[in-house]
């Protein structure tokens, strides 16, 4: 259930004593050279001794963070699953966005995340399938407990509202939230109208968690739901989308993290090198420093190209990021916190 107001988890503390420096240095001075008593150590030792000890504290390094990530699971916790354009069981929904010109099955997805290191997943349902949910009842069954997914109802359409709370009930323990999105103008939810907090509420009610995709000017909308539904985790996607919107529309999804109820993903990350080649790193800084690494989620780096070598490679980049945290966050952001949040652990 995800009636909670923040995530407790319980990481198992890492032995940070690393004597190989000092019984390094400790050999070293046990056996002078001949001709150098009276030194225990010449330049070319020092040298020697530094690299060796360098070397080893690299090792015993890596070995901690490898210890570290696989004392808790990999969850993945966002990605897309497509039939393709040509599957008539599974067809694209005519109002949808978009449609991809090529298939990410459930059967890949599993072989990408054997060979990445990835235990669990949540499907995230996709616009170009609106909320028709058959692909993803699917996915979920190819998936046998592995995979969990979110759903994609609108508040807008009295018959998709009304269609919510039974297909939530029916399917309690794999679906995780109910999402929407924010950010096409022509398509934006009723804010401030009945409908929405109807919406809200069948979430809460359901016992599952929000998930948001918007642009920061559209933030406002969606505070008083989060305000007045405390009990309800919501799931902030993207980082809030930071270069979408000016830097007082984000400074708004910032002061989010007052509300303890709301976590925040760590996925599509951009890189500087693409439009609009902002440097991430700060932004990351900033929400790891406002959330905590006890309420932050990661996800990404599936797609139809995905092999397990890029799959594992997006997760590394992502740790490139939180450099800054000790190794048990790094750990919780990676799967710990999902695991937990999402009924996996």
């Amino acid at each position: 259930m995800f009636n909670q107001t923040h995530i407790a988890l319980r990481l198992k503390p890492f032995n940070t004593n690393d004597y190989s420096t000092a019984i390094y240095f400790g050999r070293q001075q046990n056996h002078p050279k001949k001709g150098h008593e009276g030194n225990c150590i010449n330049r070319r030792d020092c040298l020697g001794i530094l690299g060796g000890s360098l070397a080893s504290l690299a090792l015993t390094s890596r070995s901690r963070a490898e210890k570290a990530h696989s004392d808790l699971p990999v969850v993945d916790t966002h990605l897309h699953c497509f039939a393709g354009p040509d599957s008539n069981k599974f067809p694209y929904h005519p109002n949808g966005p978009y449609q991809p010109n090529s298939a990410a099955t459930p059967e890949h997805l599993l072989s990408c995340m054997d060979g990445a290191g990835i235990k669990y997943a949540i499907v995230v349902h996709p616009e170009p399938y609106q909320d028709d949910h058959r692909y993803l009842d699917h996915c979920l069954e190819v998936g046998e407990g592995r995979l969990k997914g979110t759903c994609l109802f609108f508040a807008d359409q009295p018959d998709s509202l009304a269609a919510m709370p039974s297909f939530l009930k029916d399917r309690e323990g794999s679906i995780i939230a109910s999402r929407v999105h924010a950010y096409a103008p022509d398509r934006l939810p009723p804010f401030g109208k009945p409908e929405l907090r109807k919406w809200w509420r069948s979430v809460a009610d359901a016992g599952v968690a929000v998930q948001l995709h918007f642009e920061p000017r559209y933030a406002p909308g969606f505070e008083r739901y989060i305000q007045e539904f405390s009990d309800t985790t919501v799931i902030i996607d993207h980082l809030g989308r930071p270069f979408q919107g000016s830097p007082e529309e984000y400074a708004r999804v910032l002061r989010w993290a007052d509300y303890p109820n709301t976590v925040m993903k760590l996925a599509s990350i951009p890189k500087a090198e693409h439009y609009p080649h902002q440097d991430i790193r700060p932004i990351i800084r900033q929400l790891t420093s406002a959330w905590g690494a006890e309420r932050m989620i990661y996800g990404g780096g599936f797609n139809t190209d995905a092999t397990p070598d890029s799959y594992r490679r997006y997760r590394q980049d992502l740790l490139g990021h939180l450099s800054h945290l000790s190794l048990q966050e790094q750990a919780a952001i990676l799967g710990g916190n999902a695991a937990q949040l999402f009924g996996w652990s």
